[in-house]
């Protein structure tokens, strides 16, 4: 008899109407992952901050339909790599788990103890690992879950042979639609983070760094190219060079750009707003000529495939967080789950 598999799918979330903005807001504020300050602070400053920002976040999702498309884009991605299992003679069903909106850890995990799993794989569908993003995710899951199952995470997988043939894909064919410019320079724009974060032993940066030039090798035409940063907020220092700074030495230089979100695996806010329209707006404002955007991977055929790889490949481990492929984060990174765990030297 096969064994039950579940695997549980880790992303972000977003609004489903716009009176769910501001909670959104509130919920990925107040995480302390993201503000590491004590709870008695944190509470009230994630009040202030989505209540600030609530109205401008509004008008952005309004550009989407009022909206965000990330969880029909997850659910997607849920049903092909379910699909993609089964092909593959498993017995498997895929979960969605969203970290600051619906549908919380706690309700997904009542669904997996449902299944009653006899192995749970959890997969992040944030590539390269952060303690913002994968690392609070595992955390709010391991609060939730009781269940049946023995349980093994991929921390992550930023250099996997289906995620970068898929990147790579995705932009030779949107440079292939433009008519293959040659006056271009490939911008891999990834979700920044604070310095500090980095400075702390997050890999993030290392991996983000590791995709890119991954992805790059790929693509022997395209020898001009740079990894960015967008999404920044507060008075910190953040994570740099910025994507919109990017662009305009882009413009300075004649040249046009192809963007591509290195770390996004689904469209959302970052992609469909801040890349498609206010960084396209700024090359119009900046000369910067042709501006090109490759799509994110959704369900391309290789990134799900790869999908089914790295849950194949975590089934016979003992347990514990390991990376899919043979990524392995430099010394120095001390936040990485691999080095935590003490498997790593």
């Amino acid at each position: 008899m096969s064994k039950k598999i579940a695997v549980v799918l880790f992303n972000l979330g977003g609004p489903d109407s716009l009176q769910a903005v501001r909670p959104f807001l509130f919920n990925l504020f107040k995480d302390p992952a993201i503000f590491q300050v004590p709870a008695l602070i944190r509470y009230p400053l994630a009040a202030l901050v989505s209540s600030r920002r609530e109205k401008s976040a509004q008008a952005n999702y309004a550009i989407m339909g009022g909206a965000s498309p990330l969880l029909p884009e997850t659910e997607a991605q849920g049903r092909a790599l379910e699909a993609e299992l089964k092909a593959r003679g498993h017995e498997a069903r895929v979960f969605i788990a969203m970290r600051y909106w619906k549908p919380f850890a706690d309700q997904t995990a009542k669904e997996v103890a449902a299944y009653a799993p006899d192995e749970i794989v959890l997969l992040p569908l944030y590539p390269q690992y952060s303690t913002t993003t994968t690392g609070s995710s595992l955390k709010d899951w391991a609060a939730n879950y009781k269940g049946p199952g023995r349980s093994r995470t991929v921390c992550c997988y930023p250099t996997a042979e289906g995620l970068i043939a898929a990147h790579a894909g995705k932009i030779a064919q949107a440079w292939a639609k433009a008519g293959e410019p040659s006056n271009v320079r490939l911008l891999f724009s990834a979700h920044g983070l604070p310095q500090q974060v980095v400075d702390g032993g997050d890999p993030y940066q290392a991996q983000i760094e590791a995709t890119a030039a991954a992805v790059a090798a790929h693509l022997p035409r395209l020898t001009d190219w740079k990894v960015c940063y967008q999404s920044r907020v507060g008075p910190l220092k953040w994570l740099g060079p910025s994507t919109d700074e990017e662009i305009r030495r882009a413009g300075a230089e004649g040249k046009g750009v192809i963007l591509t979100p290195i770390a996004f695996v689904s469209e959302h806010i970052e992609t469909l707003v801040e890349l498609d329209h206010e960084y396209a707006e700024l090359a119009q404002t900046v000369g910067c000529a042709p501006y090109l955007r490759a799509p994110a991977l959704g369900g391309d055929v290789d990134f799900i495939s790869g999908l089914a790889k790295a849950v194949e490949h975590a089934l016979p481990r003992a347990g514990g967080c390991a990376p899919d492929g043979a990524w392995l984060c430099p010394a120095g990174h001390g936040k990485c789950p691999k080095r935590l765990e003490g498997t790593a030297a």
